[in-house]
């Protein structure tokens, strides 16, 4: 059987998606599964271990390719599969007219639930649109696609495995509970009352370490120096090696703001692979994560917080238990080689179709201020085409975001257009600390 050409179409190799690609291009040269991956990301890297990673094992990587050689590889491809999280730079790309002839796969990368909203045209459009967990399907909307679509609609969880990481640690089971919590530190990714939840808890030497960029923590640290919370939460920055940092927690408190836009989280997957144990909240992307009392605990609010965590400081066996069922549990149902396998089922069932082209144009639009809105869901009522934005009824955290596709993001790769500028504006002025320059 001859190789099957993939082209991914990435904003960047950061994050989740870079490491998930950069496994996929590992695990087909380890099984010669015949898939030949090549990797076109629209932005150059800031860190080059994914890249290096693809490289080493026999993937192509394109960096910041011109519109000429991405079009020339589109058409050696058999399969295009663009990794979609409502990007700028992706977004440019889907808008910048009549596409190529192609094979098209979207692999989401946000859930589609909250903002980014995935719209129904977008969905039904491709060869293949691939959610990244189950839980998309647990929109309205998207449950009640018809029959020929839902066909080509299916979900693959974005995970690279965690080969990476060494086996869980021998832990100690005496003594007080180290609690963690590792990754994004505003309220945008955190639960909004987060610190509800650390007073709750009634063990008196209870502290919440947190790993992650502490700049963006400043409201989280603010609001808790001004409840008389700051000696619970330990800040300890941004850390490169998150296999020690994981090996030092018993419990990660992965407490999420219920409108968060993530799938596989793998911050969350890599703690658990470490035998960390999970108390999540009961949103919809955990729920897919975690098994209750399997795997973690699902908590409903900061009682059940409380009573989760006071079940495991006095009771070890359980802590035990749920440490090893846990990393077991990730280590096999998230392993890079499942993924890959249900990829490449995708791949061949694409191969049927003939390669079509494409125009974006009538789902998103045709500038980039209508690219950024056609995703808000029910929130793009705000922005108006006069260039202002109603932020009455309490406007959710999310839409102060730095990058991940708000409006300052969006703004910033496209300055000249004149309603991306106007609503950055209005929201500088209603939050004067919102972000209206820097690095896309």
């Amino acid at each position: 059987m001859n190789a099957i050409r993939v082209l991914h179409i990435t904003a960047h190799l950061g994050g989740g998606v870079g490491k998930v690609l950069s496994r996929l291009v590992e695990e087909s040269a380890r099984s010669r599964d015949g898939v030949r991956h090549t990797i076109a990301a629209l932005e150059a890297p800031e860190k080059f271990q994914f890249a290096d990673h693809v490289r080493a094992h026999g993937g192509k990587l394109l960096i910041c390719p011109s519109q000429e050689e991405l079009t020339e590889h589109i058409a050696q491809a058999d399969v295009v599969q663009l990794e979609w999280w409502h990007h700028p730079a992706v977004a440019a790309w889907l808008g910048s007219g009549k596409l190529p002839a192609m094979r098209l796969i979207v692999w989401s990368h946000v859930s589609g639930l909250h903002v980014p909203e995935l719209t129904l045209a977008f969905v039904a459009a491709p060869a293949r649109f691939l959610f990244s967990s189950p839980c998309s399907w647990s929109h309205p909307r998207l449950a009640a696609l018809d029959g020929e679509i839902q066909q080509r609609v299916d979900a693959v969880f974005s995970s690279g495995g965690f080969d990476d990481l060494p086996p869980p640690p021998e832990r100690a089971y005496g003594g007080s509970l180290r609690v963690g919590y590792l990754g994004t530190l505003n309220f945008a990714k955190l639960h909004p009352r987060l610190l509800d939840f650390v007073s709750a808890v009634e063990q008196p030497d209870f502290r919440l370490a947190l790993v992650g960029d502490p700049t963006t923590g400043t409201a989280l640290l603010e609001e808790a120096a001004r409840r008389g919370l700051s000696d619970r939460l330990e800040l300890r920055g941004y850390r490169t090696n998150v296999a020690a940092e994981l090996a030092g927690f018993d419990v990660l408190a992965y407490l999420l703001n219920p409108l968060h836009y993530g799938t596989t989280e793998n911050a969350l997957l890599e703690a658990m692979a470490m035998g960390v144990v999970p108390v999540v909240l009961n949103n919809p992307a955990e729920r897919h994560l975690v098994r209750h009392d399997e795997t973690g605990l699902v908590v409903n609010g900061p009682a059940e917080f409380a009573v989760a965590l006071e079940r495991l400081a006095v009771q070890p066996d359980e802590r035990l238990r749920l440490s090893l069922a846990a990393s077991r549990d990730v280590r096999e149902r998230f392993a890079a080689s499942r993924t890959s396998v249900s990829l490449l089922g995708h791949y061949r069932a694409a191969l049927r179709d003939e390669k079509r082209t494409w125009d974006f144009r009538p789902i998103f639009g045709e500038a980039p201020a209508d690219w950024f809105r056609a995703c808000q869901g029910s929130e793009a009522w705000r922005f108006r085409d006069n260039g202002t934005v109603d932020l009455d009824n309490d406007p959710p955290a999310f839409l102060f975001e730095h990058n991940k596709g708000s409006v300052f993001h969006y703004h910033r790769v496209f300055p000249d257009d004149r309603r991306l500028a106007d609503w950055t504006r209005s929201m500088s002025a209603f939050a004067p600390n919102a972000p209206a320059h820097g690095r896309p």
